[in-house]
């Protein structure tokens, strides 16, 4: 009943006070103009994530007993909540969100949320990483949160493809004896499912820098806590397969752009919505697609977690194998590629 209570919390909060910061934004010039770029045609509200941190944390508090862990993630994730609400009114360069990005990191490894172990594979049991669970932990953390910022291309994308990773996590915490993680996962997943009211296409308001910076880190946060602490190999591949569209659709764009001697950080139409839209699939079926390929991703993950090693690595190298082909063949993988394909058609 508790869980059924911090749900209904975070659901219901998320969706009374979407509105309010859908009237609210545009007072502060937090809204996102219309460009070449862009595939929407209007100006729309920035900052909806605001909606989703509060009725997540509102929840959390109001039903959760709070750990040192929590407290970490916390105070990481209103670091990274300034710093979104900053870019969304003005703008901010890479280097100030990296730099928040580094503390916000930083506070969740203070409070033990850390990569501590990978599986000794030879000889069973835990081998431990010593000093390299801090850059580790670090790299995951900025990385994932990176990512889902990316990814945030059309309506209600990376709210639905974060929706889909939370409840997996949950799924699989809950299976792993660790139900704490798994509620702060599924409370998350209902929070976000309530804003994806008003952010899903048509939208009327984006989330922002606000809303996919803390998804993101919520969900580094959330993959470490709640997948990381079996004693199995394949458990330190889980977020991966969990997080994949985000992730890879992040690591193709940094080589396109690196095989193009462009700076990494530099904007395209690229991205794995851009080259499924460019094939001729509408807004919302593009959308949907992306959304079966998250589900896909988080069943083979709920698989390979309930398989042996041998088995769970075997589908995982069939399910980052389909990635690697279908990513190429749509252009994901190269620009030129990406070209070739629509003079084609």
């Amino acid at each position: 009943m508790d869980l059924l209570a911090a749900i209904a919390v975070a659901f219901l909060t998320t969706l009374a006070l979407t509105p309010l910061v859908i009237k609210f934004a545009p007072l502060i010039n937090a809204v996102d103009y219309p460009d070449e770029r862009k595939v929407h045609s209007r100006v729309m509200p920035l900052m909806g994530g605001l909606s989703i941190f509060i009725g997540f944390w509102t929840a959390v508090f109001l039903t959760q007993q709070p750990t040192m862990e929590i407290w970490g993630f916390f105070i990481g994730s209103i670091i990274i909540i300034t710093v979104g609400i900053i870019d969304d009114i003005k703008g901010v360069s890479p280097g100030i969100k990296f730099l928040f990005q580094g503390l916000a990191a930083c506070c969740a490894m203070s409070a033990g949320i850390k990569v501590y172990f990978v599986t000794n594979v030879f000889f069973g049991g835990m081998l431990s990483i010593g000093w390299i669970t801090y850059p580790l932990t670090f790299l995951w953390v900025v990385g994932v949160t990176n990512a889902v910022n990316l990814v945030d291309g059309l309506d209600g994308l990376a709210a639905g493809i974060s929706a889909i990773a939370a409840l997996t996590i949950g799924i699989i915490s809950w299976m792993n004896g660790l139900p704490l993680m798994g509620a702060l996962a599924l409370i998350l997943a209902a929070s976000i499912i309530a804003f994806l009211k008003y952010n899903f296409h048509p939208a009327n308001v984006f989330m922002g820098d606000t809303g996919s910076l803390f998804l993101g880190y919520s969900l580094s946060i959330l993959a470490i806590i709640g997948l990381t602490k079996t004693v199995t190999v394949i458990s330190l591949f889980l977020p991966i397969v969990i997080l994949g569209i985000p992730i890879f659709d992040t690591a193709f764009a940094i080589l396109r752009r690196l095989s193009s001697h462009k700076p990494i950080f530099s904007p395209d139409k690229d991205h794995l919505h851009h080259r499924l839209m460019a094939v001729g699939l509408t807004y919302k079926t593009t959308v949907l697609i992306i959304y079966g390929f998250s589900v896909l991703l988080g069943a083979s993950a709920i698989v390979m977690s309930i398989l042996t090693t041998a088995q769970g690595m075997i589908v995982m190298t069939l399910v980052l194998g389909a990635m690697f082909y279908m990513a190429n063949r749509i252009g994901v993988l190269s620009r030129e590629s990406a070209k070739t394909r629509i003079d084609v058609r």
